[in-house]
């Protein structure tokens, strides 16, 4: 053993072969004894180590001097250059290194003995020694082999105590067939090599991907059967979400060709229109576009200026735009599409009967624009360049009379308006009401980037190193510091708790009634909002958590970012949507009383009761006790307080303007931050009891002991966020705070022990995910 300046070492390839042991050994910073005379043992006894080499191992074996901070150091450099030459597939042992490195020193020093380190015999020594010196840690390991994934996974799912396939299939739920053979078709080389930084290229592979879905049914899902369909808006819904763990592109242009034309067509029209499209749109054959939104008006669709006017005379409409900012805005597929759906105001002699759809055709057979339309690309967007958006004006546009599609209000040839709703706003809501599919699905694709982003994350922080507790131990894992899990580990029960409240959303969805359209409605709103901030913020924290690796491009965190940052605003901006909410939850507060009259005010009155004697009395309110504090009543009352007093005092606040002679629209405008505080308490309480419920149906017990987890780190990370709102309506008090507080880190370490599992539970292949960092190649 020689040593130049600068600390470089020059081993035989008897101690080569040794070090991956050695390092093991004192990696915990023990030597016991009986290790120290087994090595002395065999030191005497091996034939492969030179009288020099016997000297320096009995060195090394001496407690009272062990290897210095420098030697520890080269050997981390050693092994893990070993490590990154290991054969691929071979077993990775401590034994199989040392055999690496003792061929690899063998080779750039060959002596008359140079085959013995690939004999059985050799092989047998070192792993009698392995054997001996007991079992290396999993920290060891990692630090060892960073890229060895299958070990990796199994000891992630060992600490876990879960399957991550069982979770998988309890995630998937209902269309788990469904779910598994779109990862299948998506790894795929078809689906492989998007060009995001060429917006024509990447359009033409996005429409060429489209097309493929279509000719495997993927388009046709929720249709009727007779028009290719399967009658199943779940497993669209579900479709939908598995793209969006793949191309935000892809998943939204296949949601404007199938969900929002094809799904207006379907909703809006009626039999004709049906026969006509339909299985030409479900096979990707007619292409189309959903043209409701206007420069001028996005969220307020009653306000838009677009005009369908009915001509008599020649049993057509005149379709118009009436100047430049009523154009439509944003259109998807407008650049690829043949037809739209055109969103105006219907105008039947003389009188406005409101917004309707009609079918407007923009381009004929060959492909060019029809005469009275004009289209114009909207370019180079933050994010979804490979949807061809586009701005659509119609100048005095004819269309038949039979192109209006009429399933809530139809014209007569002699221009005879008659719907089947009299009330227009009941109408109109009832019209928007079917088309509410699209707030169903946009978050759950927009979970899945979420998804993405933290499984980017975690698995990183479960392979990424940072600084070691001493010289003689490797560096700590990313994730085994409580403030790398603070950041990871509430997102992640956060995703999981909005999983199932979206499937519960698409289940009520699914079984909608006249009697409950208007609470789903509200809940989607809800949801979409709340679930879309969500994403939009859990990817930042995720980039962030990857330090540079986040910033580079091959890790995905930029397209992911800006691919869903839109998502906040199409399908109802969040901040109105939030208001909408608000608005359905005092409707159906004051009917409450309406109808029920003093039996309300009664229950009403009982209920505050109640709730001052269980849950505000001074006894409990400073109760920080563990089980009191892990108790799942304690979570539900907490969130179920805090939505019941947000209600409460928004209802008295703009009774108390209107009181003073403001308008119902003036005291809705003063109160509308405090309307959004109560969407957003509305979401988190639908999201924890449809998580907690989840958690208690899992059938497999580690499946449901980790679901448990998360949900009490979602319900106390969530009451911890408003803890100043607690404390200042004298709910908690700040010692229970403390103690909260407490439980969060507690609860993030031990969510930490599942992460990996967590994430490989949502089974974004590596054609999907697309992320260099965790792929084992950087």
């Amino acid at each position: 053993m020689s040593q130049p300046p600068g600390f470089h070492y020059t081993f035989s390839p008897g101690i080569q072969c040794l070090i991956p042991l050695l390092y093991a050994a004192w990696a915990d910073r023990v030597l016991t004894p009986s290790e120290i005379g087994f090595l002395k043992e065999k030191a005497a006894q091996a034939g492969f180590l030179t009288e020099a080499d016997k000297a320096a191992l009995l060195q090394w074996a001496n407690p009272r001097r062990p290897p210095s901070a420098q030697l520890f150091k080269f050997w981390e450099i050693e092994l893990r250059r070993a490590a990154a030459r290991f054969p691929e597939g071979a077993s990775p042992t401590l034994a199989a290194l040392g055999i690496t490195m003792a061929e690899w020193a063998a080779q750039n020093s060959p002596g008359p003995d140079a085959g013995q380190w690939a004999s059985p015999s050799f092989r047998a020594q070192l792993e009698e020694l392995e054997e001996h010196l007991g079992s290396i840690g999993i920290e060891t390991y990692r630090w060892l082999f960073p890229t060895s994934a299958p070990w990796q996974e199994k000891a992630e799912q060992s600490q876990a105590g879960f399957s991550p396939s069982e979770m998988m299939m309890y995630l998937d739920g209902a269309h788990a067939g469904l779910a598994n053979r779109m990862r299948i078709l998506l790894k795929d080389p078809s689906f492989q090599n998007p060009n995001p930084w060429d917006k024509e290229a990447y359009r033409q592979k996005v429409l060429d991907w489209v097309a493929l879905l279509a000719e495997q049914g993927l388009g046709a899902l929720s249709f009727p059967a007779q028009y290719g369909g399967q009658d199943d808006m779940g497993a669209y819904a579900t479709a939908f979400e598995m793209l969006g763990y793949h191309d935000l592109s892809l998943t939204v242009k296949f949601g404007v060709q199938f969900g929002l034309f094809g799904g207006s067509v379907h909703q809006l029209g009626t039999e004709p229109h049906h026969r006509r499209y339909l299985k030409a749109i479900g096979r990707g054959e007619l292409l189309g576009c959903f043209a409701m939104t206007e420069t001028g008006h996005g969220s307020n669709v009653r306000g838009l200026e677009t005009t369908a006017v009915y001509l008599p005379g020649t049993q057509e409409f005149l379709v118009h735009t009436p100047h430049d900012d009523a154009g439509k805005e944003y259109i998807g597929n407008a650049l690829h599409g043949s037809l739209a759906t055109v969103f105006a105001q219907l105008i039947v002699g003389g009188e406005n009967h409101g917004v309707h759809a009609l079918v407007v055709p923009l381009r004929d057979e060959e492909g060019r624009l029809l005469p009275g339309i004009r289209i114009e690309d909207c370019g180079y967007k933050m994010g979804l360049n490979g949807v061809d958006n586009g701005r659509i004006w119609l100048d005095q546009v004819r269309v038949p009379r039979e192109n209006l599609l009429n399933r809530f209000g139809d014209v007569s040839p002699e221009g005879q308006y008659s719907s089947p709703i009299e009330n227009p706003s009941r109408r109109f809501f009832t019209m928007l009401g079917t088309l509410v599919g699209g707030r169903v699905c946009v978050p759950r694709a927009g979970l899945s980037a979420a998804k993405a982003g933290l499984a980017i994350a975690v698995k990183y922080a479960l392979k990424r190193r940072q600084f070691a507790p001493s010289f003689h131990e490797p560096e700590t894992l990313l994730l085994d510091y409580p403030s790398h899990q603070r950041r990871l580990m509430p997102l992640l029960a956060r995703a999981y708790a909005l999983h199932f409240a979206l499937r519960y959303l698409t289940e009520r969805y699914l079984r909608r009634s006249p009697d409950d359209i208007r609470e789903i409605e509200a809940m989607a709103a809800a949801l979409k909002a709340h679930a879309t901030w969500f994403t939009t913020a859990c990817l930042q924290e995720c980039r962030e958590a990857c330090g540079g690796k986040g910033y580079l491009s091959e890790n995905r965190f930029d397209s992911l970012k800006a691919d869903t940052d839109v998502f906040t605003t199409f399908e109802g901006d969040n901040t109105v949507l939030m208001q909408l909410v608000a608005k359905g939850v005092l409707s159906e507060f004051r009917k409450e009383f309406s109808e029920e009259g003093n039996t309300a005010v009664l229950r009403y009155l009982a209920g505050r009761a109640v709730t001052a004697l269980s849950e505000l009395n001074p006894i409990v309110i400073r109760n920080a006790g563990r089980n009191h504090l892990l108790d799942e009543e304690f979570h539900l009352n907490a969130f179920r307080f805090r939505e019941r007093r947000l209600l409460e005092t928004l209802a008295q606040r703009i009774r108390g303007w209107v009181r003073e002679g403001r308008s119902a629209h003036q005291a809705a405008m003063k109160c509308q931050t405090h309307m959004i505080a109560l969407g957003e308490a509305y979401a988190e309480r639908l999201a924890l009891e449809q998580f907690a419920e989840a958690a208690s149906k899992a059938a497999d017990k580690g499946v449901k002991a980790a679901l448990q987890r998360l949900c009490r780190l979602y319900a106390l990370h969530t009451i911890e966020h408003h803890k100043g709102w607690y404390l200042e309506n004298d709910y908690i008090s700040g010692g229970k705070s403390k103690a909260i507080r407490r439980l969060v880190e507690e609860y993030c370490g031990a969510v930490r022990q599942d992460a990996g599992a967590l994430v490989d539970a949502f089974a974004i292949s590596p054609e999907s995910l697309r992320a260099e960092v965790v792929d084992g190649r950087k």
